[in-house]
């Protein structure tokens, strides 16, 4: 009961990016009974769009780069701050993509939202703790994703600061607590 869904839509135009999807034959016949509803037909126009930007798949790979050139300095960035002033600490432990979007930040159990929610405090909005577990319920309170890509990397400098110290009042408060 495999399903891989793919898209181009981080990759090229927002909103109008090209879905596919990859599964077993007989998976594709049930989605094809399903999807026949749901749409009139392929969207012709914006598969000749992505066909004029990319030309090719060496044409994707080299946007891809330019993505990477962008995106490597920001995470880059967010993970020096994490090692110097969580690293070692035992208080959080988080991923080191090489490539996609996003960091997956582990706290101590039952943290995670108290740390969001104190980095708020401080003016830094991130997205919501749990927000990577189905209906955004993380069962230990622990996850925080971490989405380096929109601000500068001076502006994540600050914000990686003020998440980090966030993580160390938490802990520091529910570890007091026990």
């Amino acid at each position: 009961m495999v399903f891989k869904f793919i898209s181009t839509s981080k990759v090229s135009f927002p909103g109008s990016g090209i879905a596919a999807l990859a599964a077993s034959e007989a998976n594709l016949e049930d989605a094809k009974r399903y999807m026949q509803f749901q749409t009139i037909g392929h969207d012709k126009l914006n598969q000749l769009r992505h066909v004029r930007f990319f030309h090719d798949m060496q044409g994707m790979y080299n946007h891809m780069r330019k993505h990477a050139d962008i995106l490597r300095p920001k995470f880059e960035k967010v993970q020096e701050v994490l090692e110097r002033e969580l690293g070692g600490l035992g208080i959080g432990s988080w991923t080191k993509p090489l490539g996609g979007y996003f960091i997956s930040f582990d706290s101590m159990e039952g943290c995670a939202k108290a740390i969001v929610a104190k980095a708020k405090e401080a003016g830094l909005v991130m997205t919501s703790a749990g927000a990577t577990y189905p209906y955004g319920k993380d069962p230990k309170d622990t996850n925080i994703r971490i989405a380096p890509s929109f601000p500068t990397v001076e502006e994540l400098e600050v914000a990686a600061e003020i998440f980090v110290l966030s993580v160390k009042l938490v802990s520091v408060e529910k570890l007091l607590q026990a």
